[in-house]
């Protein structure tokens, strides 16, 4: 296998021309014909000498350069100077060899062209410079074309904002968003000029907040698609973007955790790389840096019997996830930084102090968003999320909070449960019934679904419970009946979840199945489950109310309420169509059929085998 040919330096790139330009003039200067054409030509190509000199001093000089368009100009220069070296060289013998003479015939016209090639590679290396070395006095960004740029202006704009960049310059990282729009080949061209790198660079280095506000409002212009979103990531992009979240001011930190969702949002291998990078910690940081912990000393002290027994868990609970426990703080700012310089924690307090609660709250539900697009489908973001005070910050904020703030939080906490679902140490450690952290987030769910009425809070909270169906108790009957309540209610969706969260109740990966359901016919859910089949879209299957209803068939088949209500009627009915739909359901249908037949009268109907 050939090995991949490494890239030349800018020096190196930069010489061959110089040689080339030297040769040509020598060449030109011992011409025996055209001598007026080669001394015109002699000195063309040593104004492009001169620049190319030029160019390289200040590239040996600077310790970071923008390079893409110093190679595209010097390889374009290099065939122009190709060009006139070889009609100099033809220029250079007497016309005394007849052959000679018909193989190296030379017009006018010939000059002309090279001229005109020549007078374009001196345009192209004179506004290269005035890219490199823009002008210190006024600080315009020169936004001219250049010949090697006639036919795609984009691209020389791109070039001289990127350069600009590179330097340092903030109003030139700003000026690239204006330029891309939502133009996608513009962002591709940014990207293919290697224009990601000193947005990182800005992002990383410059200590002006507006210069990292630039930054990180180019790059989440760029990330919105996939192959961008991995570009910024092998530039080192999530390591970045990562640590200026966690020291940046807070106006430009709203805008890094937009930048975090999004990449996330388009990019599983970004969304796990942001994790290992521990973002997750700085979020959680960010979302509870004005919430009081010191309340849930009262969730402890109203416990009577195991006050104090709760008490000291929940302070185990602070310090195991690195927090000082409940008397060593109101906020969860310390997390933020990890060199522990009280100095620098009291200024960064200062300035959070001094903005407005309107950028606060805007700060706040950005990170909300990033956790549950972190969390989302994700083992490891889920257990660094919870491995921190963020559950407790999350049940704090559901509680006294209201808006997008709530909702966004609300959608964390059942994004973690979802994923806790199908993992058995996660559900046991971070959502304990009996836990303090599993209690506080819990009571905050059954207030929503009891008291809420908008169904942006009450689908996520009922969604959560369902996940988090196998962890509770026989006796914990006070989630039941507020979920048996909801399948009356009168938005359909809001129906349909919560016969999904009822049906993980019942089903028979549950130990306490049989429980749980004569607690829904308890609550009178039959009643309602009925009422939700015959009222509902007769067009669309109802899958979940119908598998909730199989399985109270099952478990509690010998019901009153599921004969009054004539389910064995319904299931007969439906069920040819559901098997149809869902071949996997047959097993459960005909043994819902032959638990009902047992104990009601009426049609004996089983759907075959």
């Amino acid at each position: 296998m050939a090995m991949t040919e490494v890239e030349k330096s800018i020096q190196e790139e930069l010489s061959l021309p110089i040689l080339l330009a030297e040769r040509a003039i020598k060449f030109a200067k011992e011409a025996e014909s055209f001598k007026p054409e080669n001394n015109d030509l002699a000195t063309q190509v040593a104004q492009i000498s001169q620049q190319l000199r030029a160019v390289a001093r200040f590239t040996t000089a600077s310790a970071v350069i923008y390079d893409r368009p110093i190679r595209r100009v010097t390889a374009d220069i290099t065939k122009s100077l190709d060009r006139a070296l070889a009609l100099s060289r033809k220029c250079r013998h007497k016309k005394t060899n007849v052959l000679r003479h018909v193989l190296s015939i030379i017009t006018t016209n010939d000059f002309k062209k090279v001229s005109n090639l020549l007078d374009s590679s001196l345009a192209d290396v004179n506004w290269l410079l005035s890219i490199l070395k823009p002008d210190s006095e006024n600080g315009t960004i020169n936004l001219s074309l250049p010949p090697i740029a006639s036919n795609d202006p984009t691209l020389a704009w791109v070039w001289s904002y990127i350069a600009a960049v590179q330097m340092g310059r903030s109003e030139a990282a700003q000026d690239l968003v204006t330029l891309a729009g939502d133009n996608d080949r513009t962002k591709k061209v940014i990207v293919e000029e290697n224009g990601i790198p000193p947005l990182l660079k800005l992002l990383k280095e410059n200590v002006n907040s507006d210069a990292q506000n630039a930054a990180a409002n180019a790059l989440y212009n760029l990330a919105d698609d996939q192959e961008r979103i991995e570009a910024i990531a092998n530039a080192l992009g999530v390591q970045i973007i990562a640590k200026a979240l966690s020291v940046a001011p807070m106006r430009v930190q709203v805008k890094l955790v937009n930048l975090v969702s999004r990449m996330v949002e388009m990019d599983t291998k970004v969304q796990e790389e942001f994790g290992r990078e521990n973002v997750t910690r700085t979020l959680v940081s960010l979302l509870g840096m004005d919430v009081d912990l010191e309340d849930f000393k009262e969730v402890a002290s109203r416990t009577a019997a195991t006050s104090l027994h709760l008490l000291v868990q929940i302070n185990k609970e602070m310090e195991r996830t690195g927090g000082s426990g409940l008397g060593g703080g109101n906020s969860l700012d310390g997390n933020l930084h990890h060199n522990g310089k009280k100095e620098k924690e009291k200024e960064k307090e200062k300035d959070r102090e001094a903005e407005s609660m309107e950028v606060k709250l805007k700060l706040k539900a950005s990170c909300a968003t990033a956790l549950w697009k972190l969390a989302r489908g994700s083992l490891l973001n889920s257990k660094k999320i919870t491995e921190t005070k963020a559950l407790l910050v999350l049940a704090k904020i559901i509680e006294k909070e209201k808006g997008e703030l709530q909702i966004n939080c609300l959608t964390v906490v059942m994004d973690l449960a979802a994923v806790a679902e199908s993992n058995a140490d996660l559900k046991r450690s971070a959502f304990r019934p009996n836990s303090p952290v599993g209690k506080a987030v819990l009571d905050q769910l059954l207030r929503v679904i009891n008291e809420e009425r908008s169904v942006d809070l009450v689908i996520p909270a009922t969604k959560a419970i369902g996940c988090l169906a196998r962890t509770f108790p026989s006796k914990e009957t006070r989630i039941i009946k507020p979920l048996v309540a909801l399948l009356g209610h009168r938005n359909p969706e809001v129906a349909a979840e919560a016969a999904k969260a009822l049906g993980k109740f019942v089903r028979d990966d549950n130990f306490n199945r049989k429980e749980h359901s004569k607690a829904i016919v308890e609550f009178n859910g039959v009643p309602k489950l009925m009422n939700l089949l015959r009222t509902g879209d007769r067009s669309q299957l109802q899958l979940h109310e119908l598998v909730l209803l199989c399985n109270l068939a099952i478990n509690v088949g010998n019901s009153k309420a599921l004969e009054q209500e004539r389910a064995l009627s319904v299931l007969e009915g439906v069920a040819r169509h559901a098997v149809t739909q869902h071949p996997d359901l047959r097993e459960l249908f005909s043994k819902a059929i032959h638990q009902l037949t047992l104990y009601q009268s009426g049609a004996h109907t089983h759907i075959k085998a």
